[in-house]
Parts: C-alpha cells; sequence; structure tokens
C-alpha cells in the first residue's frame, strides 16, 4: 500500500523508513480534500510527519509531498514520528498525537515525548508545545475521560486530553516482553487491542482485549493471541527470524510492527501495519 512504488514516492522527502500509520475517513465539513481517506506515516528518525491520500481505504495512495507536519514547527530537534490521528466534529478540528525526540524536560522519565496539535484540514497544524507523556500514544476516550497506551504499555489518562497525562503504575501486558505499537478500539466495555512486542521472534502482531468495567488500576490485556506473522517476501518472511530490537530498523527484517485500527462508515474494519520491519505500510480487513 505504501513503499517506493507508491505515486508521489520521493525518497529525498519520505525516505526509505516507512512506519507508524494512522488512517481516516476525511470529513464531510473539510471543503475541497486531497482524497476521501488520509494515511499518515512517518520516517523513523524523520523531520516531518508524511501523508498520502486514496478515493478507498485499500488506495490506490498517492503521497502528498513534503509532509505535512514538520519538526521545525516543535520544540523538538531531532525526529518527530508515530501519528495518531482524532476530531473534534464540534470544533471542525483535527487532532494529532505526536512524538518527537528529545524530551525537553531532563526530569522526564521517557527520553523522547507525545505531543498534541491540530488543525482544520489535516494539512497545516500547529503544535501546542505540552509534553502528555511517553512516546508512541494510541489515545480513546472512556468514561469521560482521555485515555492512552504508550510505548512499552504504559497506560496514562486525561480530563482533556491537551494538558499532561496521569500515568498509572505497572504495564498492561502481564507476560512475554513489552508492547512497542498499539492500536485500540473501543466496543463498549471492551477496549480491543493490537500490538507487537520488542524481543519476540519474529516481532508479529497480536490482539487482546482489556475489561473496561474494572477499575482503571486493574486493567490488562486479556485473551491475547497471535494474529499476523510474516507470510510473504514484502512482509520479510525470506529474512532471518531473530528477537526484534528497540529503535529503527534500516533494511528489511522478519517482523511485521506499528498495528492501527481503521473502521469506515460502512462498518468494514482495517487493520494497518508496517511491513518487514519499516519498509512500508500494508492492510487487511479483520472481524
Amino acid at each position: 500500500m505504501i513503499s517506493p512504488a507508491t505515486a508521489g514516492w520521493d525518497a529525498g522527502t519520505v525516505g526509505l523508513n516507512i512506519n507508524g500509520p494512522s488512517l481516516v475517513r476525511v470529513p464531510e465539513w473539510v471543503a475541497n480534500p486531497l482524497g476521501r481517506y488520509y494515511l499518515y506515516f512517518a520516517h523513523h528518525q524523520g523531520d516531518s510527519i508524511r501523508l498520502a491520500h486514496a478515493p478507498r481505504p485499500t488506495g490506490p495512495y498517492t503521497i502528498h509531498p513534503e509532509g505535512v507536519m514538520h519538526l521545525a514547527q516543535t520544540p523538538f530537534t531531532h525526529h518527530i514520528a508515530s501519528p495518531d490521528l482524532h476530531f473534534d466534529h464540534g470544533r471542525r478540528q483535527w487532532i494529532l498525537y505526536f512524538h518527537g525526540d528529545p524530551s525537553l524536560d531532563p526530569q522526564n522519565p521517557w527520553t523522547q515525548s507525545s505531543m498534541r496539535a491540530v488543525s482544520e484540514d489535516g494539512l497545516r497544524w500547529t503544535c501546542e508545545n505540552v509534553e502528555l507523556g511517553e512516546s508512541y500514544f494510541r489515545v480513546f476516550h472512556h468514561d469521560g475521560q482521555y485515555h492512552a497506551i504508550a510505548k512499552g504499555g504504559l497506560l496514562y489518562r486525561s480530563r482533556d486530553g491537551r494538558g499532561r497525562f496521569e500515568v498509572r503504575h505497572g504495564q498492561l501486558l502481564v507476560d512475554g516482553g513489552p508492547g512497542r505499537h498499539w492500536a485500540v478500539l473501543k466496543e463498549g466495555d471492551r477496549l480491543r487491542v493490537w500490538f507487537s512486542r520488542f524481543f519476540d521472534a519474529p516481532e508479529h502482531i497480536l490482539e487482546g482485549e482489556i475489561d473496561l468495567t474494572k477499575p482503571w488500576r486493574f486493567w490488562q490485556v486479556e485473551a491475547i493471541r497471535s494474529l499476523l506473522k510474516p507470510e510473504h517476501d514484502w512482509e520479510g518472511v525470506l529474512q532471518p527470524v531473530r528477537p526484534s530490537r528497540v529503535g529503527a530498523v534500516h533494511e528489511p527484517v522478519h517482523e511485521l510492527r506499528d498495528p492501527a485500527v481503521f473502521r469506515d462508515a460502512d462498518g468494514s474494519l482495517h487493520l494497518l501495519y508496517s511491513t518487514a520491519g519499516e519498509s512500508g505500510i500494508a492492510i487487511t480487513r479483520i472481524e
């Protein structure tokens, strides 16, 4: 879906590292959109959040030149990545959670920080310059509060989703390695989650669920099962199986990372993920 063969590809601006998808359907209140669907993604160590647009969730996609949110628009100095898109339909506002490096406060318990930016059209963004928590935020709303799952399976919450989030002690995963990237979908009092784990061999996409009727301090991922592993050469199946490592990867590896979930207006559910480590982005239908 997103690879060097995608229309509009320019290695000089997009780079050869591709990860961190977040797919949305453009609201009807947006005038003259580039396409009906916007897919945001990043380079693990890049200087902008990228955008591709398409008439359908499955494409074909065209990459928008130059990116849409740039490092220079933020207080970070090394890179920005991991977009997570939301809407405030009442205000006709786009909301982007993303992370940057390095963290601004040396007293923070993390080296990279998540921040929030807002936009009227999904193309021009204003960063709010407030450190919210650890990197890799995936945000959802429950019981009057904003919640986020972050790198390592850390759980956060906030009253308004704009100021610094409160972090809960302990990770969401009891067994196995710590979670790298997450995708979330709230269905009533159940939160469906998709994730991959550092150090798995191979790193791949798992799914599970969280019972939201329990007190926040007791939330844990349950009913975990493997969902997707590399099966095709473009997913890295021809590469050797090794435990994955922390950080970026700049060559094809036997890994699937960075799940993102998207439910379309017709109810269809799609899972996006990074292929062969961080070599491309694919999409598949799930139930």
